[in-house]
């Protein structure tokens, strides 16, 4: 079989005012990926159903299949996943690591049916189809904790440099997002790579639910670029109360974030930050700050 490789090196010209030079430049490799259900039928058998294809970084793809499923709503826990295996009747063996087939175990009530919501995730948008939050509602998504956890102001600051240090892919690329798990002191509990945002949510939350570690109730999320709908929807029904970005929140993120008692900062780099929900899990000298993200209105 063909190894997987996150990144690839490619001759470009680089141009710096009126010079040029030909150098070798390091490029984040993106491949798709499709992932299939093996699901039991109503007599024993066993079919296998295409559910979703998506752009991503090879590696970590079971974490990110199952990671999907759970916060697609498809699975429950990870005991709803009997295996995980590579699709090897693939005709080409380059294309063997691009189909990742889960195994639900017997018993498991899925409609295949719903197959036709026609799941379909790029590197940029992510899943499309959710525009309201009334769909978040009729999930059993966990309660957060009020007030909890606390983060000190200091170490929101250091977030985005702990972020990128440990970033190995996207110090060789500079092309590629990452999402990484922070406890309440700033200590990072796991990191994944991806050319999707909305992928490295997925394989970071999927590797806590194959370790047995959901619901993430004492964690902050953070993750390059910007905080979307969907990246806050996938936090939430990991049970993520905290979710910092780089970049800017859409209006329904921050929208989402105040109905369901979430933390939302944005901007986070360059010893600045703004609370847009929340603000209360962020311990700050300035009293007044502390319920600025529930007292803002949108214009």
């Amino acid at each position: 079989m063909v190894p997987q490789r996150r990144v690839t090196r490619f001759m470009i010209r680089k141009v710096r005012d009126d010079r040029s030079s030909r150098r070798r430049d390091t490029l984040a490799v993106e491949e798709p990926m499709e992932i299939r259900l093996n699901l039991p039928g109503p007599t024993g058998e066993r079919r296998e159903h295409s559910l979703s294809v998506t752009m991503r970084t090879p590696g970590d793809d079971f974490e990110l299949a199952v990671g999907f499923l759970y916060t697609e709503g498809v699975i429950e826990s990870a005991a709803d996943v009997e295996e995980v295996t590579y699709c090897m009747g693939t005709e080409k063996a380059e294309q063997a690591y691009n189909v990742v087939s889960v195994k639900l175990r017997a018993g498991i009530h899925f409609d295949p049916e719903l197959l036709q919501r026609n799941f379909y995730t790029t590197s940029s948008c992510g899943v499309c189809g959710k525009t309201s939050l009334e769909a978040i509602e009729t999930r059993r998504c966990p309660i957060l904790p009020k007030g909890h956890p606390l983060m000190d102001m200091r170490t929101v600051h250091a977030l985005n440099e702990q972020l990128h240090g440990d970033q190995s892919v996207f110090q060789a690329t500079g092309g590629i997002h990452a999402a990484g798990l922070f406890n309440a002191s700033g200590e990072l509990m796991g990191l994944r790579e991806d050319v999707g945002r909305h992928n490295a949510v997925d394989k970071v939350i999927g590797e806590k639910l194959l370790a047995g570690e959901l619901p993430l109730t004492d964690s902050l999320m953070m993750v390059s670029g910007r905080a979307s709908f969907e990246i806050m929807q996938k936090a939430l029904v990991a049970g993520v109360p905290m979710v910092a970005a780089v970049g800017a929140p859409s209006s329904l993120a921050v929208d989402l974030a105040r109905e369901f008692g979430m933390t939302l900062l944005g901007f986070v780099r360059n010893g600045r930050y703004n609370i847009y929900a929340g603000g209360a899990r962020i311990a700050s000298d300035v009293a007044a700050d502390a319920n600025v993200g529930e007292s803002l209105a949108s214009e």
